[in-house]
């Protein structure tokens, strides 16, 4: 690993040496251990934090160059890209609905289910977690066990700045349809979003459910329940509603954890 890392930060700091056939192998290492979910952008390391391997995201990066433009024909479909496809759906227990398209470098584990969707390289997804018709997960984006990514849903990626984290949703979270999270916001475990909710790394995630609202930028706790809000702020024109996020309660201990979004929203006294 340590060879591998030193390879892939030399190539980054002088991008002459792509020319070199152990540098392209170092990268193409990495794409493919990414791809099988041997190795992730990020991982969890306790303590609800997780790590980001700068290295490896620079890794992605390099792939770009390092690959010709080609033609790839899927039955009557043609694409012209640098990134060939993922195909090795049958052998992980994979269920990827026509048009449902991963690209090489994204994990996605056993059970997962795709409707007509996208997942970008460097991302990962899994086991049991159902990506629904027209939801995208970006680059790098970390997605947990038996998730429910909602139809539109739309997860940021991130490569660049290489610093930056990427979004992450862990276990058993249920993002209603149109839900957007980029910029690297967290979802904890077991969150539900409601629909058209937008959480970006400056969007105010406010609990209402104390006798004084509780503010969070960037994380939501575990178990939230989510909707979208709006709040007062003044400009120099006058005072406007701008959005933001409210955590209505807790989704509750004995609730299935695959329980529908409306079940959720139910329970706190949400009209769906």
């Amino acid at each position: 690993m340590q060879d591998l890392r030193k390879l892939i930060e030399d190539a980054w700091d002088d991008r002459a040496l792509l020319q070199h056939t152990d540098y392209i192998n170092a990268i193409d290492t990495v794409i493919e251990r990414l791809d099988k979910g041997e190795m992730r952008v990020a991982d969890p390391v306790g303590n609800g934090h997780w790590h980001t391997h700068e290295w490896i995201k620079k890794a992605v990066i390099l792939y770009f160059p390092t690959r010709p433009m080609q033609e790839i024909s899927v039955g009557p479909f043609v694409f012209h890209d640098k990134m060939k496809l993922k195909t090795d759906y049958r052998k992980n227990n994979v269920r990827v609905v026509p048009h449902g398209i991963a690209r090489y470098g994204a994990h996605l584990a056993s059970g997962v289910i795709m409707m007509p969707s996208y997942v970008n390289i460097g991302a990962y997804v899994g086991e049991g977690t159902m990506v629904d018709t027209w939801a995208t997960v970006g680059s790098c984006a970390q997605i947990g066990k038996h998730c429910h990514l909602s139809g539109g849903v739309g997860i940021g990626g991130v490569l660049e700045p290489v610093q930056a984290s990427p979004v992450i949703v862990e276990d058993n979270c249920f993002l209603g349809s149109r839900a957007i999270v980029v910029e690297g916001v967290h979802l904890e475990s077991e969150v539900v979003l409601g629909a058209n909710v937008v959480l970006t790394a400056s969007t105010k995630i406010i609990d209402v459910t104390h006798e004084k609202p509780i503010e969070y930028i960037g994380r939501v706790p575990a178990r939230s329940v989510v909707i979208p809000g709006t709040y007062p702020k003044k400009f120099p024109g006058g005072e406007y509603h701008v959005p933001c996020a409210l955590i209505i309660g807790k989704r509750k201990e004995s609730t299935d954890k695959k329980t529908s979004l409306n079940d959720a929203l139910r329970e706190n006294n949400v009209a769906v």
